[in-house]
């Protein structure tokens, strides 16, 4: 059930509040129906008080912040289901373009939360069907019509790396490192890091990664392709945001069908020539709507020698 006071955006509660009774999450292929319910004035402001997710918006971008940082940002059950929310809301506002994804606090996320897990011997709900609910880390199971861009400082470990691996591109920090440090604990990546990192960049160095379970700095996870930025500490998440900016003015019919192209090949079309059936089927409408006038604005004189503005 979505727990629409958790979520501390203004301008989404709006957006929701327009469709109210039944909200839709997209998981996998598939997606799931979720009533939405309303609180007490009292109980609002109990959640308030321990809000574990932040999310503001600016302009059409939302910024998501995980909000535990005397935790190292861990995620327990509380913060996976706000992330499950927030996350949602940004997927269903049709006036939101993109979202960056960040940690409060000086780490993006150091993983699942080991002390909350430890006391959960004997009673550990997982949803098995992955296309009917969200994964151990919230949102991880979910796959985004729009850009998301993670902004990683300090550490992004374990399941912290598995959220940063949603995310299209990720701006690290120069100190930042990530790693599969739950292969000290036991714990299995079960958020999709087997599934997205091998496709990221390869399987070798996927493996690399997920047994040896090492530190990577942020210089070598430019080298690897996980990371797409690397920025001086404390400028991750302004990085982030400018890149989500600038992605935003584009003309989005186009980029969400590039981008949904690009997604499909990768890890869903059966052939070559299947992915390139979906690829002209999925973008030929944009030609009349948006490349027509954008082939307009170049004969116009707009964009010549390569200009962005």
């Amino acid at each position: 059930m979505l727990l629409l006071s958790r979520i501390p955006c203004t301008k989404t509660l709006e957006s929701i509040g327009r469709h109210p009774g039944l909200f839709k999450c997209v998981f996998g292929r598939k997606s799931c129906e979720s009533s939405v319910s309303a609180f007490s004035t009292s109980t609002q402001k109990r959640e308030a008080a321990k809000q574990n997710v932040v999310a503001e918006t600016h302009g059409s971008i939302m910024a998501i912040g995980i909000n535990r940082p005397e935790a190292r940002n861990a995620v327990n059950q509380e913060t996976a289901q706000q992330l499950l929310e927030t996350f949602t809301s940004f997927e269903k506002d049709p006036s939101l373009t993109a979202a960056v994804f960040h940690g409060i606090g000086g780490n993006f996320c150091s993983g699942y939360d080991l002390k909350e897990l430890a006391h959960q011997r004997t009673s550990i709900k997982l949803e098995q069907d992955v296309t009917k609910g969200p994964g151990p880390m919230g949102p991880s199971r979910m796959q985004f019509s729009k850009p998301v861009i993670a902004a990683v400082s300090g550490y992004a470990v374990a399941g912290g790396l598995e959220l940063s691996l949603l995310a299209d591109l990720r701006v690290m920090e120069q100190s930042a490192i990530i790693g599969v440090f739950c292969r000290r604990f036991g714990v299995p990546l079960i958020d999709g890091g087997t599934v997205r990192l091998p496709h990221l960049i390869g399987l070798s160095r996927a493996l690399d990664l997920i047994l040896t379970g090492r530190p990577v700095s942020a210089q070598e996870a430019l080298a690897f392709g996980i990371a797409n930025r690397v920025v001086p500490d404390g400028q991750a998440f302004q990085h982030a945001m400018e890149l989500a900016e600038q992605i935003s003015t584009f003309p989005q019919q186009c980029l969400r069908a590039d981008r949904l192209s690009a997604y499909h090949s990768t890890f869903d079309a059966s052939s070559f020539s299947e992915a390139m059936q979906f690829e002209f089927d999925h973008s030929k409408h944009v030609i009349l709507k948006e490349a027509v006038p954008g082939a307009n604005k170049f004969s116009s004189g707009t964009g010549r020698g390569g200009a962005f503005s």
